[in-house]
């Protein structure tokens, strides 16, 4: 069993900043890459940013040069640093972490998601 769990989310206003983290824990032999995607009420979940385990990252063109993810893999987490937020950045985060379980071959990747975290921009 493995367990993905967010935190961090909040109400901030317009410019400022946020700092979400996420944590993946249980029976799990790798972690291959980790995640933010992002859903605002009305629209489809979409990719925030991506991190693999060498450390490459990719991000939406709407986050580019204000959001910064990182990881931490000794300790299975993964962060989402979120500066200059705008009211368009207002949606439920949602971690997730393609993991390969112990016990079974490195081939076999599973995603797992989080809960979920909300996150406000608004004055």
């Amino acid at each position: 069993q493995v367990q993905v769990v967010e935190s961090g989310g909040g109400l901030v206003q317009p410019g400022g900043s946020l700092r979400l983290s996420c944590a993946a824990s249980g029976s799990i032999f790798s972690i291959n890459a980790m995640g933010w995607y992002r859903q605002a009420p009305g629209k489809q979940r979409e990719l925030v940013a991506a991190i693999i385990s060498g450390g490459n990252t990719n991000y939406a063109d709407s986050v580019k040069g204000r959001f910064t993810i990182s990881r931490d893999n000794a300790k299975n987490t993964v962060y989402l640093q979120m500066n200059s937020l705008k009211p368009e950045d207002t949606a439920v985060y949602y971690c997730n972490a393609d993991v390969t379980p112990m016990g079974y071959y490195t081939s076999s990747v599973f995603r797992y998601w989080g809960q979920g975290t909300q996150v406000t921009v608004s004055s």
